[in-house]
């Protein structure tokens, strides 16, 4: 009886609020503002407010409420594990099947760079420099020189 007489209340006030800004010709801010305000008088008019008031005195809907929590801690739980295993079972047996031998293609035995052209020489000494750990961009670093960049 107390939550309906100041949701009612409430609404009243809202309504009042609104009337005042729709009299300084602000009627859109006015017209949020009654919808803001008709929403406590429609909570009670379903009954949605007596429900609310039964359920917060009520141990029953409490122990409810903390079953619900604690499914919830669960599920978060098994999210967690499961993003950092790799992912779902299926996705699992999906990666074990492409880490097979068979299943990956053949490495390359060195980089296709292209045909000829400028500085396609500097391109053929550089992998011996290369391997030796002098410089290992020389790759890229032709690349780019060959584009002008």
């Amino acid at each position: 009886m107390i939550a309906e007489t100041v949701c009612s209340a409430v609404s009243a006030a809202g309504l009042g609020i609104a009337a005042i800004t729709a009299y300084r010709k602000r009627f859109l801010a006015a017209a949020r503002i009654a919808a803001y305000s008709l929403v406590p008088i429609g909570l009670v008019m379903t009954g949605v407010v007596e429900w609310l008031a039964d359920t917060a005195f009520s141990p029953t809907a409490w122990a409810g409420f903390g079953v619900l929590g604690l499914a919830w801690a669960l599920f978060a739980t098994t999210r967690v594990v499961e993003r950092r295993r790799g992912g779902t079972r299926k996705e699992r047996r999906a990666a074990r099947a492409a880490d097979r031998p068979e299943a990956v293609a053949p490495a390359a035995s060195a980089p296709s760079l292209g045909q000829g052209g400028q500085g396609s020489s500097r391109l053929a000494s550089r992998p011996a420099a290369a391997s030796r750990g002098e410089d290992d961009f020389s790759d890229i670093e032709a690349i780019l020189k060959k584009h002008g960049i």
